[in-house]
C-alpha cells in the first residue's frame, strides 16, 4: 500500500482522543514532476472514502470521531509541495476534516 494506489487506504487507526487517522504512505522524491499529481489523486481517494460514508460502513467505530488525513513522507517537501500541502489543508479543513503531514525518520 502506498501513494501509488489512489483508491486504497494505506492505514487507518483510532486513538483515545476520539480521532480516526487515515495515513498516506508517501515514499517518492519531490524531484519527480508527477509526485504532486499522485499525492493529489491519493488525497482525493481518501476524501471519496470519507465523504461517501464508506469509512463508517467499513469502520463503524469511526462514527462521531474527528477524521484526520495524515501524510507520512520519506522526503522533506520542497517549496511547491509545501504550497500544495497548505492549500490542500485549507480545502480539507473547509470540508470538516484535518490534514497533517510529517517526515518519517527525517535527519533534515
Amino acid at each position: 500500500m502506498s501513494i501509488n494506489q489512489p483508491d486504497i487506504i494505506d492505514f487507518i487507526s483510532t486513538n483515545s482522543q476520539d480521532q480516526v487517522r487515515l495515513t498516506i504512505s508517501d515514499h517518492h522524491s519531490w524531484d519527480e514532476i508527477w509526485h504532486l499529481r499522485l499525492l493529489e489523486d491519493k488525497i482525493n481517494g481518501y476524501l471519496r472514502f470519507i465523504e461517501s460514508g464508506q469509512i463508517f460502513k467499513d469502520y463503524p467505530t469511526a462514527t462521531g470521531k474527528e477524521i484526520i488525513i495524515q501524510i507520512t513522507m520519506k522526503y522533506k517537501p520542497n517549496k511547491d509541495a509545501m504550497s500544495f500541502l497548505f492549500k490542500a489543508k485549507e480545502i480539507i479543513s473547509d470540508a470538516g476534516f484535518r490534514l497533517e503531514w510529517g517526515i518519517l525518520n527525517s535527519t533534515d
